[in-house]
């Protein structure tokens, strides 16, 4: 047997540290991998998917657990507003969706921006073809307007404080004795631009939806709306959900009412969004297969 020499000792001290160096750096690329793993955006403790549909930034939040038949609600403006209804609604299995398509008002133009993240979201989603349209002050004239263009897509309707008929917000007449013209002008011109009208042209426009709600009611789509009561002086409702009530009924639609007394035009929703939510929840498309 042959005596250890400082020559050998000082190979094993070197193999000892190498091999705890090595072990040390694989320690770290480990630790590192796990903690640098992504975490997924969530809003309100659900994951939410951000994307672009032909340039327009989208959005979808995930149930945790879809619903039979993958319902969703497809908020038109103001997504993350008093959200008190698609909160629930997730909690039920509703997927929840928004595309932005802000100063369009509800024209034609938005109408074929909306049709392009339908497909999308149907396709990529596997989402259920009829939707549940969610019009909230001026997102009322894209959700009312989307169901007019296409019937057969829209599940039901839950319209809050919404402008129907653009004369009355931002043109200040129909219902506002003139009090918006001046205050919501920039809006005014904005609005004019996106439908290609000039200001006489759009004082006789009949393509607001109060004028146009025959291809709802035939669909036989059932539509809740919630609204202040007489203090609302943005959205007035004598100018717009009174006249969409009233006509809707008189074609045979069917469609709620809940006014907020001495409520304005916001907050939205209710502080209990039960009333809303059963009513979707109601008239929920049935799964593929079943009645």
């Amino acid at each position: 047997m042959q005596p250890i020499t400082s020559s050998s000792t000082s190979d094993v001290a070197r193999r000892s540290v190498l091999a705890t160096l090595i072990l040390a750096v694989l320690a770290i690329f480990s630790h590192t991998a796990t903690a640098e793993e992504p975490k997924k955006p969530e809003w309100n403790g659900y994951e939410i998917q951000n994307f672009k549909v032909d340039g327009r930034d989208g959005l979808m939040v995930l149930p945790k657990t879809p619903a039979p038949g993958k319902p969703w609600i497809w908020r038109t403006e103001f997504f993350g507003i008093d959200p008190q209804a698609d909160i629930a609604l997730l909690g039920k299995g509703f997927h929840v969706a928004y595309v932005g398509i802000g100063g369009l008002y509800g024209a034609p133009v938005a109408l074929d921006a909306m049709d392009k993240f339908y497909d999308y979201a149907v396709k990529t989603y596997a989402v259920n073809p009829k939707v549940v349209l969610e019009g909230f002050s001026r997102g009322g004239l894209y959700a009312l307007n989307y169901g007019i263009r296409h019937p057969e897509r829209v599940a039901s309707m839950y319209l809050d404080a919404p402008v129907c008929d653009f004369r009355s917000w931002p043109g200040g007449g129909a219902g506002s004795q003139g009090r918006m013209v001046k205050m919501y002008g920039r809006e005014w011109a904005e609005c004019l631009r996106a439908y290609n009208l000039n200001e006489e042209q759009a004082r006789a426009y009949k393509g607001n939806p109060i004028d146009n709600l025959a291809p709802l009611a035939k669909a036989k789509i059932p539509i809740f709306i919630v609204c202040g009561d007489m203090h609302d002086w943005i959205v007035p409702i004598e100018g717009n959900s009174l006249v969409v009530e009233k006509r809707y009924k008189e074609l045979g639609g069917e469609v709620v009412l809940i006014r907020k007394p001495k409520a304005g035009h916001r907050p939205h929703s209710l502080p209990d969004p039960t009333p809303i939510v059963d009513f979707i929840v109601k008239h929920a498309p049935a799964a593929a297969g079943t009645k």
